[in-house]
């Protein structure tokens, strides 16, 4: 059963990791916009398989099949700005090693890697991390 607390983010963060810690195949979190982006980042870098919206009657909720290559991963709280040339002092902060893992950030263009915001030239808002 899926509660709803105030940070869905965290949540999301919180069952996956749970999940993963115990083995299972699957889980379910809760369904919004930022979510879904975060989830395609996962999804396009490995750490995690498909997932499909399933409707509820209230706001809906993602299952996501889970791959087993999550070691961890959580919100970063405050969501911190940061600027495109200080991402290596995340990525210190936060991943075990460099190349090891990725930042998850909301820029102007979009919730994308720190790696792509790199590319991209762009700063943002820290969400989360994945390694």
């Amino acid at each position: 059963m899926i509660t709803m607390r105030h940070d869905t983010v965290a949540d999301m963060f919180s069952t996956i990791k749970n999940a993963e810690a115990i083995g299972k195949k699957s889980c379910t979190t809760p369904a919004s916009k930022v979510i879904k982006n975060m989830l395609l980042i996962m999804q396009k870098n490995g750490y995690i398989g498909e997932f499909e919206f399933v409707d509820n009657g209230k706001g809906g909720l993602f299952r996501i099949e889970l791959t087993g290559k999550i070691n961890d991963c959580g919100v970063i709280k405050p969501r911190s700005p940061v600027r495109r040339q200080d991402f290596i002092g995340f990525e210190k902060r936060f991943l075990p090693a460099n190349g090891m893992g990725i930042l998850i950030v909301s820029t102007p263009k979009g919730v994308t890697s720190h790696g792509d915001a790199k590319k991209k030239e762009t700063g943002g808002r820290l969400l989360g991390y994945v390694y």
